[in-house]
């Protein structure tokens, strides 16, 4: 089956996966909402550095909107982009992931302001994925993206900022992906929003997990 899947359009590779009940796509016991938050362990290389370095098993966030009838991802990969929900979570490891909302969604996330954090995130479409974590606007990564969205849209700060060296970076893996990234000079007092720190939020509850 896995051999065939890559011959055949990502479409179709999905549809087997969902079909043969590997992943579980998003169920309808909880209906999702515009500006909801969703994590997942993801499957990249730098993944398991920062799920040591926080000591959180998440290591991928994105903020969730609907267009038309279809729910997506906006996220920052390479570049910032939306992804089609099932594609998001199909991505990750297992398929597992967990979908967080602000305690008073209904009373702030009012259709202005989602129309306005929606403006927001435009800024950032395409821009690049920020590989050394830093605080500008230049590039984004996926914490900063959703913290940013959500700062200046409503002034609510999900999830606080740390600095680099607030993180365990004594593991052999962290060690290594940090000199693949920064050499011998690491911006330890970078600000840094981490997706276990928003992930931690007392902002959020969870509304949905597989």
């Amino acid at each position: 089956m896995i051999n065939y899947c890559k011959n055949v359009s990502l479409g179709i590779a999905l549809w087997f996966v969902f079909q043969s009940g590997a992943i579980a796509p998003p169920t309808d016991e909880i209906e999702l909402k515009n500006g909801d938050l969703i994590f997942q362990s993801s499957l990249s290389s730098q993944s398991k550095a920062v799920q040591l370095a926080t000591k959180s098993q998440y290591s991928h966030c994105g903020i969730i909107f609907k267009e038309g009838n279809k729910w997506y991802v906006f996220e920052a990969v390479q570049p910032v982009k939306r992804t089609p929900l099932n594609q998001w979570i199909a991505r990750g490891q297992g398929g597992k992931y967990v979908v967080k909302r602000l305690k008073n969604a209904d009373q702030v996330l009012t259709p202005a302001v989602l129309q306005q954090m929606k403006q927001v995130g435009d800024q950032f479409k395409g821009k690049n994925y920020d590989l050394t974590f830093e605080w500008s606007d230049d590039r984004i990564y996926c914490s900063e993206l959703i913290w940013k969205m959500y700062q200046r849209t409503t002034g609510i700060e999900i999830g606080k900022l740390e600095k680099l060296n607030s993180f365990d970076l004594s593991d052999k893996a962290v060690k290594k992906k940090m000199r693949e990234r920064y050499g011998d000079d690491v911006p330890m007092n970078e600000p840094v929003i981490s997706p276990a720190a928003i992930f931690e939020s007392e902002l959020l509850v969870t509304v949905q997990s597989n």
